[in-house]
């Protein structure tokens, strides 16, 4: 079997209902393992044997259920953006259109009802809210029909094309009810509110489309466009990105990021490879070293050979394991699903029995009645508290958040976070502040501090060494005049050495001591050693015939990150901390924080699987990151977090962003997490609830008993309230504190 896993756009989906319709097409084929629809992203997933079924015919499949899936190869990314920021700026024009002739149909039509030609007012502004900016509700359940499917579209076209028709009907002949001794209400305002609500709903979905769409939109963007490549006669030419194969020789000069992945076959100089390990420190290059697609070369130029291109890149294989992992499904989604899939043909189904009942037993006005209970029941039990039930629990939770520096973006990350018992934590720029600093310079007894202070931030400023950049801030108020470096060289993988005023100095790591006979002594030997026990790193400065002192530089943690972890620990849950650093500085910060368990020299991938693993022990994980290496762990996770001053990747792959550096607001998550699940819980049980009551009394269940006939215009209040209600349970969130 040749499986082959491919994400395929899907068109023509328009509610949750629509992406369990064509995951169960593709599902069906013969030869596809797995698919799974991506509702959000408008993408699928397929896994498939590619020699018992191709694309072509995975395509017919879906077209057959009424949708749509591209399989061609798509040369320009930027194509389906554009396509996609086009749909989004006509799906604004249409809902700024019916929300501009809704809202007074509204006020007509609660309030001013009495007003001569009301009625035909009412049903001129209605009818381009249906037909123009409503018109996709009509066509998606025209062609939805043609397939024998239903989803909420169908429910949207029935109930508001009905009460409209109705509606109509009454304006044009009122007689046919005045006569019967009944007025002949009218429902305009129902029609043309429900779609303009429904396409507000479709707004806010494709906004947070577009927010998934760019953090991959970024990754792209990490690979250059173009490469330097040396030609077989020792010549360069700029070539594109898309024709660069393994063996190519490429240049990388200053400042540049690197295209592909490969090995260094000559130069040197220092690589930000934070977007691989998070570590802010750049990485040393020489011959023989290996480089990956979209690090950042600094001050140096080097040759490097191509070995991984295209789609095999490290970086590559981020952009997918990303689109891949997005496409998960909450568990509330879920329910939501079932409820609507169940939902939409249950209401038409109950609307044409009770038509068919009161035909048959409602007398001399059974039609009358029929029609009438027919339309009370498509009219209260449209779709609006249920839509709004997420949406709007949501945006009140994102207000709040925002008061406190936590920015939501789901429904995914609260379903989830309320639950989460396990928290990762990235250890650079999450636990620490994401830099390296000095923490402390030593200085032998018996030496001129002062002068040689200034020779040191002299020689480190003449240094590309990132460290030296440390030295240099901490010494940044030393004065510079009167001294003058001469004789500056440096020496790979130990440091520099200068000479200034007739004399040579030194700075760089034990290995320069050795080679050049310095000695430290016990004291300063016995310091060095506890400041690397720590979790530092240690450059010696000597000279003059002797050590002259040491500096310990670190990534120093953040104040407020041991009082965060243990609030977090208090409410029941483990921490865990995952780094790229060294196992000394790990556990020295491990220890330092309060955190039992970690795990260090750890790359992307390797973030990842160690939360799959978690999550097959049956934990529900956070992921706290802030780095472009964090981005597949935080899509792995249940719940995804990122720290507001890491990379943009992080926070756009993130569910959850803290836009701030301070850890203790995650306690305050997790308990705006459980406020709003709770309201949009609520919510979802009284819409359905709403409903189980509404209808049945719209079908005229209590007729027998009491005479009693639900009014379709106080179906369509009750449908108002319904939501009014929704919305207020969701206000109610802003009150409570954290």
């Amino acid at each position: 079997m040749a499986m082959v896993k491919k994400i395929f756009q899907v068109g023509g989906m328009s509610c949750a209902v629509c992406a369990l319709n064509v995951e169960t097409t593709l599902n069906a084929c013969p030869g596809v393992k797995e698919a799974k629809v991506n509702f959000a992203n408008g993408t699928v997933t397929v896994e498939y044997d590619a020699g018992t079924v191709n694309p072509e015919e995975l395509k017919q499949a879906v077209e057959a259920a009424g949708y749509e899936l591209m399989v061609e190869e798509e040369e320009d990314p930027g194509e389906g953006e554009r396509l996609r920021r086009e749909e989004f700026r006509a799906l604004k024009r249409k809902t700024a259109g019916a929300v501009a002739l809704a809202l007074p149909v509204f006020v007509l039509g609660m309030f001013f009802m009495g007003m001569p030609y009301v009625d035909w007012i009412m049903m001129v502004l209605t009818l381009p809210v249906l037909v123009v900016f409503g018109r996709d509700f009509y066509v998606h359940a025209w062609m939805q029909a043609r397939h024998g499917r239903a989803n909420m579209d169908t429910l949207v076209a029935v109930s508001t094309g009905v009460a409209f028709l109705f509606s109509l009907f009454n304006t044009i002949w009122p007689e046919f009810w005045t006569s019967r001794g009944l007025e002949a209400h009218v429902y305009y305002e129902a029609a043309a509110v429900i779609v303009a609500l429904i396409l507000v709903g479709r707004l806010l979905e494709a906004r947070a489309k577009d927010s998934t769409s760019s953090a991959i939109r970024k990754l792209m963007g990490l690979q250059p466009e173009t490469v330097v490549k040396v030609m077989p006669g020792g010549g360069e030419e700029v070539i594109a990105i898309k024709e660069v194969v393994p063996g190519d020789l490429l240049v990388v000069k200053p400042g540049e990021r690197i295209p592909v992945d490969g090995v260094v076959r000559e130069g040197s100089s220092f690589v930000d490879e934070s977007m691989i390990t998070g570590e802010p420190i750049p990485v040393e290059k020489s011959a023989g070293g290996r480089v990956y697609a979209g690090t950042i070369n600094q001050k140096g130029s080097f040759r490097f050979e191509a070995e991984q291109v295209g789609k095999d890149t490290v970086l590559a294989r981020i952009i997918r394991m990303v689109q891949e992992a997005q496409g998960s499904k909450a568990p509330v989604q879920k329910l939501v699903d079932r409820i609507a899939g169940i939902f939409v043909p249950t209401v038409i189904g109950i609307a044409v029995v009770t038509f068919a009942v009161w035909m048959l037993v409602g007398g001399e006005l059974a039609f009358t009645h029929a029609l009438l209970t027919s339309i009370t029941v498509l009219v209260i039990a449209c779709p609006c508290a249920l839509g709004l039930a997420t949406p709007t629990a949501i945006m009140v939770g994102i207000g709040k958040g925002a008061e406190h520096n936590i920015l939501i973006k789901d429904a995914e990350s609260l379903e989830a976070l309320h639950r989460v018992n396990a928290i990762v934590l990235d250890k650079t720029g999450t636990i620490t502040e994401g830099r390296p600093m000095v923490v402390d310079m030593c200085w032998s007894e018996g030496v001129e501090r002062e002068r040689l202070e200034r020779v040191l931030a002299e020689v480190e400023r003449r240094s590309e060494h990132p460290l030296a950049e440390a030295v240099v801030q901490y010494l940044k108020e030393v004065k510079k005049d009167g001294v003058a470096v001469s004789a500056f060289e440096s020496l790979v993988g130990m440091g520099v050495r200068a000479e200034v005023e007739g004399k040579m100095y030194f700075v760089g790591n034990r290995a320069l001591l050795e080679r050049e006979g310095f000695v430290l002594d016990g004291k300063m030997e016995k310091e060095a050693v506890a400041r690397e026990g720590e979790g530092n790193t240690v450059v010696f400065f000597a000279g003059e015939g002797r050590l002259l002192a040491f500096v310990a530089i670190a990534d120093r943690v953040k104040k407020s990150s041991g009082k965060a972890i243990e609030a977090i620990r208090k409410q029941g849950i483990e921490v865990y901390m995952l780094t790229g650093d060294n196992a000394l500085t790990a556990r020295a910060v491990a220890e330092r924080v309060g955190i039992r368990h970690f795990k260090a020299g750890v790359m992307p991938d390797e973030k990842a699987d160690f939360v799959k693993a978690l999550q097959e022990e049956g934990k529900v994980v956070a992921m706290v990151g802030d780095g472009i290496n964090d981005s597949q762990a935080l899509a792995q996770a249940d719940v995804s977090i990122a720290m507001g001053k890491g990379s943009d990747i992080a926070m756009d792959v993130a569910k959850i962003t803290l836009i701030t550096s301070d850890l203790n607001v995650i306690p305050k998550a997790l308990k705006l997490s459980g406020q709003t699940v709770a309201a949009i819980r609520q919510n979802l049980f009284w819409a359905f609830i709403y409903n189980v009551i509404g209808i049945p009394l719209a079908a005229g269940v209590l007729f027998g008993v009491n005479g009693f006939l639900l009014n379709p215009m106080i179906a369509a209040a009750a449908m108002a309230f319904s939501s009014v209600s929704v919305v207020t349970n969701s206000l109610r969130i802003r009150w409570k504190s954290l």
